[in-house]
């Protein structure tokens, strides 16, 4: 897999579980308190802070090895991370 296609997939697959997170608060299989207060603000703010807290979350624990290989190609969908060759 190309560099450029590894970083696109280790932004899609957390930006999925992000969005998996959001729509558990929206339909309210999260606790009822948060529920009811993020269901306004679901489609505007919740869903990228929920991706963005997913994905800094999966990245810390993977820096730590913390987690098995498996588990993270299944939440970031690679365990490579994309190098970038600089122009300069």
């Amino acid at each position: 897999m190309t560099d450029n296609a590894v970083s696109l997939v280790r932004t899609l697959v957390p930006s999925l579980w992000g969005t998996v997170v959001a729509w558990l608060v929206g339909v309210g299989l999260l606790p009822g308190d948060l529920a009811d207060d993020a269901r306004g603000l679901a489609t505007t703010f919740l869903v990228p802070v929920a991706i963005s807290g997913v994905y800094a979350g999966f990245r810390w624990l993977e820096t730590r090895s913390w987690i098995p290989v498996w588990l993270s190609r299944l939440l970031l969908g690679s365990t490579r991370q994309p190098t970038y060759v600089s122009s300069r």
